[in-house]
């Protein structure tokens, strides 16, 4: 039986201990980082055991071993294969398909492409939409910005988190990187990050620096003694790569096969790492840790600077980066522990998560939705359309058969891969190209995890199953298609 956390709160004996009760969370999200840019083991083989994989062992990433070890980590976690469909997937619910914002959204013009739908959502979340930090500021919660938001281009309500329910906002913006992350952060240029200006010049990393304030606003929120929804979203590991001074030293000539890059890359992985390590240790000093849900996740594939785009190199063994149609395009790490275990706590005793577990569900972004609302003990807003999945039950270290096990992934853009729907269900997955003369390409990810071998001359009936079911779910949610002419292309 589901315990859901409102229920468990509704039996403490006064509204004092429900108060005390009611957790923290942060949602820790890296951007670009995916399931290998990581010293933690994220896949696994066929009987569901973790297994460390060359990249593993060249990236340091203790503080996320840690919170591996003392929580749950998912082998197949999903995102969208570009930054802003993710977090607005994040932030809603709600599939790219449903929201439309199935492009990263360039800050200064609508990049829909030579094909793309014209009516694509370049201008991001509106003001006022049903958003978690919105729902959870309305339910006793403040909330905390801090880093890269690019929910929405220049002049847009998109562009300024508080217009979504944040209560603050550090750092976050239009732009979805950051022009430096040295110096005055690219101050003057279009891509320069807002409102760090105490930091310029003084030669703390960007990385460093939203740390900082992420620490400070912890800090209030404790003395204001409510809860808070920290959503720390980080610019790394995001391009450019500029060397983490701190760690560059630790990749340098280390390894023959790396360029300059993939050193300074790895040091921002690094940087990252560290950030995360800091917010745990405030959380403890502050008497907090206890009572908080970490989220760590990732908002896309890898983007690594290792090897060709459409290889198994930055994201090896799967195929494919960041932008692809295949698995390292669209896999992220996703990890979730309380701050610091301690099954007495009320929180812990009503969300209780297995120290060093590993779940092979296939799971997506817009899970996150509706477990931090649960967790939160808060009901979605009626009328709300929301395409995620509770993931209490797994964070508890069980299967969950009602959940679907599957994911649509629609870019009907150009991009690395271009004009594409993929689907996955259970172990099958299809890609389907909106112009290429080669309309699919079938895999089976059980027996060929890293897609090795097309099967869709081969199996042209489990094509056809794939396509219903997705023709189906791109219906149900709306979705709208590349146009040639003005006129939607639609799959066939």
């Amino acid at each position: 039986m589901k315990k859901k956390l409102s229920l468990f709160l509704l039996a403490m004996s006064s509204q004092c201990l429900m108060a005390v009760a009611k957790p923290n969370i942060v949602i820790f999200l890296v951007d670009d980082m995916g399931p290998m840019d990581t010293s933690v083991a994220f896949l696994t083989d066929d009987s569901g055991e973790p297994v460390k994989f060359p990249l593993n062992h060249w990236y340091r990433t203790p503080s996320m071993e840690k919170l591996a070890s003392q929580g749950i980590r998912f082998s197949q976690f999903y995102a969208q294969s570009v930054c802003s469909p993710s977090r607005s997937s994040l932030m809603t619910g709600q599939n790219a398909t449903r929201h439309h914002t199935t492009q990263w959204i360039k800050p200064d013009r609508n990049n829909r492409g030579t094909k793309g739908p014209s009516k694509w959502n370049w201008e991001g979340l509106k003001k006022g939409q049903v958003t978690l930090p919105l729902i959870l500021k309305e339910n006793g919660y403040s909330t905390i910005f801090v880093g890269k938001g690019h929910f929405g281009p220049f002049d847009y309500a998109g562009s300024e988190p508080l217009n979504l329910g944040f209560d603050v906002n550090i750092a976050g913006s239009a732009i979805g990187r950051p022009n430096s992350y040295l110096g005055d952060y690219g101050k003057g240029t279009l891509h320069a990050v807002p409102g760090l200006q105490k930091y310029h010049n003084t030669e703390t990393f960007l990385t460093e620096a939203i740390t900082l304030e992420a620490q400070n606003e912890i800090k209030k929120a404790v003395e204001k003694k409510k809860p808070f929804f920290l959503y720390m979203s980080h610019y790394a590991v995001h391009g450019p790569f500029d060397p983490d001074p701190r760690f560059i030293n630790n990749y340098k000539g280390k390894d023959e096969s790396k360029n300059s890059k993939a050193e300074a890359f790895a040091s921002l992985v690094e940087g990252m790492d560290k950030s995360l390590g800091d917010i745990m240790k405030t959380l403890e000093e502050q008497g907090v840790a206890q009572n908080t849900l970490i989220l760590l996740l990732g908002d896309n594939g890898s983007d690594a600077p290792l090897g060709k785009t459409f290889a198994h190199a930055s994201s090896a063994p799967l195929k494919g980066k960041k932008a692809t149609c295949y698995e390292g395009g669209m896999r992220a790490p996703l990890i979730a522990s309380w701050a610091k275990p301690n099954a007495g706590t009320l929180a812990q005793q009503a969300l209780p998560i297995p120290a060093n577990k590993i779940s092979t569900q296939i799971t997506t972004i817009m899970d996150i939705f509706p477990t931090v609302l649960n967790v939160a003990g808060v009901e979605i807003p009626k009328g709300h359309l929301q395409d995620g999945h509770d993931l209490e039950t797994i964070l508890g270290g069980e299967e969950d058969s009602t959940h679907p096990g599957k994911f649509l992934m629609h870019f009907p853009h150009d991009h690395r891969s271009s004009y594409f729907t993929s689907y996955r269900h259970g172990d099958w997955k299809l890609i389907y190209f909106y112009f290429d003369k080669k309309r699919y390409q079938l895999f089976n990810l059980k027996s060929d995890p890293y897609e090795m071998k097309d099967l869709a001359q081969e199996n042209p009936e489990q094509v056809k199953i794939l396509m219903k079911e997705m023709k189906q779910q791109l219906t149900a949610e709306n979705a709208l298609y590349p146009e040639v002419k003005g006129k939607s292309v639609l799959p066939r």
